[in-house]
């Protein structure tokens, strides 16, 4: 019986065999993603690898030319990171400059402000023609176009300093 039983287990139609096989045997697919998550393996090893290198946790097992090889690597991106911050301090001095610029003639108003503050204030007001007041005098001094048809006076010219042309 025995005998029997195991002819009929290997019979080549026998649906049990069949399935106990496939049990045994992954699919292609199955293989496939075995063989891509090995290659990956690989992959991540040799980077930890080459990572541990770069830092330079691993260099005892290095030789002259694999040193040298990590080393033309090391400076290539060393020379990298002193170009992009010669740039960054580059557009820092551009900046800071455009800064200064812009307070020493901040600096220069507030000092033609201050003196016609101090003209007017020393007791000049007196000969103001009529209808007009020391802020008038000074915003038409300050200011790049003086107004048409003003007539400006002998007393304002006192006041005020020349218009740059």
């Amino acid at each position: 019986m025995e005998q029997v039983i195991g002819r009929h287990s290997l019979h080549p139609d026998n649906p049990v065999k069949l399935n106990t096989e496939s049990i045994n045997q992954p699919s292609f697919e199955m293989q496939l993603e075995n063989c891509r998550y090995a290659m990956l393996c690989k992959e991540v090893a040799e980077k930890s690898h080459e990572l541990r290198k770069l830092r330079g946790q691993e260099l005892q097992g290095l030789d002259i030319e694999e040193l040298m090889k990590l080393e033309k690597l090391l400076e290539g991106k060393l020379s990298r990171v002193q170009k992009i911050k010669g740039d960054k301090v580059l557009k820092e001095i551009d900046a800071l400059k455009k800064k200064v610029a812009q307070l020493m003639e901040e600096n220069a108003q507030l000092r033609i402000l201050r003196q016609q503050t101090m003209i007017i204030s020393d007791g000049e007001t007196n000969v103001l023609p009529q209808g007009y007041s020391p802020q008038s005098i000074l915003d038409y001094s300050l200011s790049a176009d003086p107004p048409l048809g003003h007539c400006a006076s002998d007393t304002s010219l006192k006041l005020s300093l020349p218009f740059p042309n």
